[in-house]
């Protein structure tokens, strides 16, 4: 039965370092792994330029009904399930473990591509930006090595490490965009405080698609919650909570400091200005020059490094607990289901991940590839579809479980109408973001079409996974995603 998910996992030496992550801690991962600076510096500027230019706080206020939509179901089924590997388990406790392991696969693909992405816009940001204001002179890949090297240490160890490093760098970056914000609003903006940003003319203008499209890849780990699902405390409360509160602490942010971007500029001189750009990212640090002062904008610049690293570190925390979880499952090697003696993390799994962003970082290097143009967009775009296409099935998942578990919970809404609702949308989204990947990638049409392939590639040797697994032992098959709450 559904209900009877628990595992004896639950009091084997080899599991994640139990009840150290609040709402607090939790919240912090999620929200650095959307990396806010990175997004309103570099993300966004782009979604207005080839997207719907002044309508983008709009879309954002879209994408965050969107998710939080998702978040109903998805907060419902971690209530009775609580597993490093959230998709994968979700998915297999629903739909079944065929289902499961292909989910599990995606899932390895998509926050391993995220972290290995990353690498390229942090080597190339900190290189530009240390290079400018102190000097130093370090072609990209070295500070791509470095920041692996720092994270390789903090991955391997206790997980109340990195989230006391990622709370600093995350509350900083905050602050500095925040009082960006507060210095063109407080200055009434270009043209005085609108809202034309949130009229249908402006959501509906240019292309709304790309735009939408855009700010959703914005929000981009905030659905890893879940994952810390076993380190948590009382995580039928902590997970949800943090959840909810990482969507709207994200919406909130991004609405308000993209709605300042356009009144800093005004409507009307939004897209001239940013056409007029050599480099769009380089927007936000000319309005701080103009409405507050080169202080600010040196520290921003400084910041922008950070926020990818926190980024970068929150993902490698993600991949290297799913690397576990399969491990543990038999979905992957068993030995990837060790966890370290003294810090009860999943080291080997941070070990693997490591080893895997050297080796693609290499392949870049060596055959020269730009890394923003290349190693960034290509990945995480990739790692984009990825997370959306998990997040339709996880939805789907949530319907069909609690149709076989009905005494589980009461509301149809939370079990049914909602996630349904919000795997729909997910699912169109997903085949929109395949149609307009060339758009968003700028990649050459082979690569257009290639990278999508990833996903369904992945699907493909995860479910030959799974088909193993059911072969070989059909009682742990049957086991799959079960519920590892400890006892």
């Amino acid at each position: 039965m559904a209900q009877s998910t628990t595992t004896s996992v639950g009091t084997s030496p080899d599991r994640l370092r139990r009840n150290v992550l609040g709402v607090a801690a939790v919240t912090f991962f999620v929200v650095s792994a959307a990396a806010p600076l990175t997004a309103v510096a570099g993300g966004y500027p782009i979604a207005m330029l080839f997207g719907n230019g002044p309508g983008v706080p709009a879309a954002v206020l879209v994408v965050t009904l969107i998710l939080l939509l998702f978040s109903v179901g998805y907060t419902t089924m971690a209530r009775h399930i609580a597993n490093a590997g959230s998709f994968f388990a979700f998915t297999s406790r629903g739909l079944g473990g065929i289902a499961g392991g292909a989910a599990a696969y995606i899932a390895i693909l998509a926050y391993n591509t995220m972290q290995i992405g990353l690498l390229g816009l942090f080597g190339a940001v900190t290189a530009g930006t240390l290079s400018n204001i102190v000097g130093i002179d370090l072609p990209w890949w070295a500070w791509s090595l470095i920041a692996i090297a720092v994270i390789a240490v903090l991955g391997y160890r206790q997980i109340d490490l990195s989230a006391k490093v990622l709370a600093v760098l995350v509350i900083a970056a905050y602050i500095a965009v925040l009082i960006l914000d507060a210095t063109s609003l407080g200055a009434g903006g270009a043209e005085g405080i609108s809202l034309t940003s949130f009229t249908p003319d402006a959501f509906f203008s240019g292309s709304t698609t790309i735009g939408m499209l855009l700010c959703f890849a914005a929000f981009m780990g905030f659905e890893a919650t879940t994952i810390y699902s076993e380190e948590a405390r009382d995580p039928e409360r902590t997970v949800p909570r943090a959840t909810y509160l990482s969507v709207l602490l994200i919406g909130v942010f991004y609405t308000l400091s993209t709605w300042c971007m356009v009144l800093a500029t005004g409507p009307d001189k939004l897209l001239p200005t940013l056409q007029g750009l050599q480099d769009p990212t380089s927007f936000v640090f000319g309005l701080s020059d103009q409405y507050a002062n080169s202080a600010l904008t040196t520290i921003m610049s400084l910041l922008m490094i950070s926020s990818v690293f926190a980024a970068l570190l929150a993902f490698h925390n993600a991949a290297a607990r799913y690397f576990y979880v399969l491990g543990r499952e038999g979905l992957l090697p068993v030995g990837l289901s060790k966890t370290h003696a003294t810090h009860q993390s999943p080291h080997l799994g941070s070990v693997l991940q490591t080893i895997l962003a050297v080796i693609v970082l290499a392949i870049f290097v060596i055959t020269g590839q730009d890394p923003v143009l290349a190693l960034f967009t290509w990945l995480t775009n990739v790692a984009t579809l990825s997370v959306i296409v998990l997040m339709a099935l996880a939805s789907f998942s949530v319907v069909a479980f609690f149709r076989r578990s009905q005494g589980l919970e009461s509301s149809g809404f939370r079990t049914m109408l909602a996630p349904l609702v919000a795997g729909a949308l997910l699912a169109i989204i997903a085949v929109l973001v395949v149609i307009h990947f060339d758009a968003l990638t700028g990649a050459r049409p082979a690569l257009a079409i290639g990278l999508p392939i990833l996903v369904p590639v992945a699907a493909v040797l995860g479910i030959i996974a799974a088909a193993r697994l059911k072969q070989s032992s059909a009682a742990r098959y049957a086991q799959l995603g079960a519920n590892q709450s400890s006892e």
